[in-house]
């Protein structure tokens, strides 16, 4: 009795209103891991979404549902244990249908940007739909965020969700029907696992990301410009004013793109005297990682002060898309009616190069029948004392 009522005066003085609110450390690593399921709600054209909650046995959640495949949630522990949401998000099914910024989102069939929407492939043009300065952009007006998938899932001490989709021939303008499957897991360490695998009958072009928007304050109660970012580069992929690739790569050193070692964000991405920076509104650009062939890499690091949080990026792709949500501007409300200003997130997009399919030099996204399209990225969250 001593003990119940020492617990409850702690939940008063602490803001927290049932026990379950009010989890401890202990509690915490002693949870079972496990997925819960629930109705999300229903798209215009009468299908159900659903929303699936992976849990770890020390307490991070990811929460996603098949509607586009989108992360809702993703909470992870600040530097005393605290758990926060570490992503932009909004607050309904009908959000997300409505207007989503590609919020959390699976991008397909191309993340990315492809010149005019054009491109030749075995020597026939094809033409996609162009959503963005006359570009196609992440797969067009209906890409693989904007979709129903099959999901299927998996318990076990690293809980998982296996996503389905087959985009048909001629879908948004790509050829080809394209099987793909994606699989979230959530790891013991605390890390998101997502692993892209696609099979094709045609000749197309593939390249598949997660569009995450990330700050690691928890529940984006500022901008991410003091978000301490590493990025394992030492090349960059400059474009023109449309952000598409100039066909060269340019070294970092010497230039505002140059995070080989921890660099606040803030610190350089107002540079007007810089072009690159002036076409993007700040970092939209791509990033090619060191190291070659197609195995697990370190591609970025993210450290912010306040909470201790850190992130850590391995992908097996070549190039990570770093975006700081220049294009933001207060007009998306977010969870709780919460506005979303500029640079209020960032993203780290694991993926090819963009325009690969017009860039010969860049490295290939072709996918032909009998191969199989797999990439692995894992973001990993820890947390660090001042």
């Amino acid at each position: 009795m001593k003990f119940l009522t020492q617990f409850l005066s702690l939940a008063l003085l602490t803001g927290c209103v049932t026990m379950n609110s009010c989890t401890s450390k202990k509690e915490t690593t002693e949870q079972k891991p496990g997925i819960e399921k629930a109705a999300y709600g229903q798209l215009p054209d009468g299908q159900t979404a659903d929303l699936y909650t992976l849990h770890n046995a020390s307490g991070m959640t990811a929460s996603i549902t098949n509607y586009g495949g989108i992360i809702v949630s993703l909470t992870t522990p600040d530097r005393n244990g605290k758990f926060e949401d570490v992503t932009l998000g909004l607050d309904s099914l009908s959000s997300y249908v409505k207007n989503n910024p590609f919020f959390g989102a699976l991008v397909g069939r191309y993340g990315n940007r492809i010149a005019k929407g054009k491109f030749t492939l075995d020597g026939k043009t094809y033409t996609l739909v162009t959503n963005n300065f006359g570009n196609h952009l992440h797969g067009g007006t209906k890409g693989f965020d904007k979709v129903l998938w099959t999901a299927t899932p998996v318990e076990g001490d690293e809980p998982a969700l296996k996503l389905k989709y087959t985009s048909k021939d001629g879908e948004e303008g790509y050829p080809g029907n394209l099987s793909v499957e994606v699989t979230y897991t959530l790891q013991k360490d605390n890390a998101l696992k997502i692993d892209y695998q696609a099979t094709t009958d045609k000749p197309t072009v593939v390249n598949l990301t997660n569009h995450t928007y990330f700050n690691l304050t928890g529940g984006a109660k500022r901008d991410v410009l003091d978000h301490v970012v590493t990025l394992y580069a030492d090349k960059f992929i400059p474009v023109d004013k449309t952000l598409i690739p100039t066909g060269t790569l340019q070294p970092v050193a010497g230039t505002p793109f140059d995070f080989t070692k921890p660099t606040v964000v803030g610190a350089r991405i107002n540079d007007s005297t810089d072009t690159q920076i002036k076409y993007g509104g700040g970092y939209d650009h791509g990033w090619v990682l060191n190291g070659s062939g197609d195995s697990l890499k370190l591609a970025a690091t993210v450290y912010e002060p306040t909470s201790g949080r850190v992130m850590e990026v391995r992908t097996t792709e070549p190039a990570v898309q770093f975006y700081t949500g220049n294009f933001l501007d207060g007009s998306v409300t977010g969870r709780e009616g919460f506005p979303y200003k500029k640079r209020y997130a960032l993203c780290l997009e694991t993926e090819h190069y963009p325009d690969s399919p017009n860039q010969p030099s860049f490295p290939t996204t072709v996918l032909r029948p009998g191969q199989t399209y797999k990439t692995t990225t894992i973001y990993q969250f820890s947390s660090k004392k001042e």
